[in-house]
């Protein structure tokens, strides 16, 4: 889930921190411009995890500061393909489900990433799921009894497969025109966004596999002791 990424910059130190080690005024000067920023083909950044190189300071004429041309380590957030991650329903809507694992949010399981068959209730807003159910469609799924209806909750803590992650770079631009009348502007999408799956045995919310094995658990004590 999370890398060590190599970066180059060129830093400024403020004269109010020449007094500071060198190293310390860099790394703190490169986590406030790098901290929580999503860098493209890289992933999100977290912190400073050291510094490789380091030049000497320069000062350039007419500011003051002292200029540092340096190689780092970047703890970055970037699931791999495949990786299994534990995170949380963060909401729900008729296209799949957005999850949350605490500092990003910008994580998707597609409605055809559920398991199947799968609808989604629009009066619970949550997805359901019917184990070994034969039914299909939608409409069919949703004249089924409750009792039967295994949901995906807000706030439910779920085990999800990375399936792939994209990187968009909307710039805003001016607004486009139309004969003269403003054209509504597209919802600028996430800088980065991780899509997930759990359409596999063991995925899915954690509270569904937890109660099967204690349920094997339990019933493999009975034959015990039988």
């Amino acid at each position: 889930m999370f890398v060590l990424s190599i970066l180059k910059d060129t830093v400024a130190i403020h004269p109010s921190d020449f007094g500071a080690p060198a190293d310390q005024a860099l790394i703190a000067e490169l986590n406030k411009k790098y901290a929580n920023r999503v860098l493209h083909d890289v992933g999100l950044c977290i912190c400073v995890f050291d510094l490789s190189e380091a030049g000497e300071g320069k000062v350039r004429y007419g500011d003051g500061f002292l200029w540092y041309k340096v190689v780092f380590r970047m703890v970055v957030f970037r699931p791999f393909t495949s990786e299994v991650i534990i995170a949380k329903v963060k909401s729900s809507d008729e296209d799949g489900i957005r999850l949350s694992v605490g500092f990003f949010d910008d994580m998707y399981i597609p409605a055809a990433y559920l398991p199947q068959p799968t609808a989604f209730d629009p009066n619970e807003r949550a997805h359901f799921w019917l184990p070994d159910s034969e039914l299909t469609s939608t409409h069919d799924l949703l004249n089924t009894p409750l009792t039967e209806r295994m949901y995906i909750d807000q706030g439910e803590v779920v085990r999800v497969r990375v399936e792939a992650d994209d990187f968009f770079d909307d710039e805003p631009g001016p607004p486009k025109m139309a004969e003269g009348v403003q054209v509504q502007r597209e919802a600028k999408r996430a800088p980065y966004n991780v899509i997930c799956s759990i359409a596999e045995q063991g995925l899915g919310p954690v509270a569904w596999w937890n109660g099967s094995a204690q349920e094997g658990a339990e019933d493999g004590d009975a034959m015990d002791e039988g």
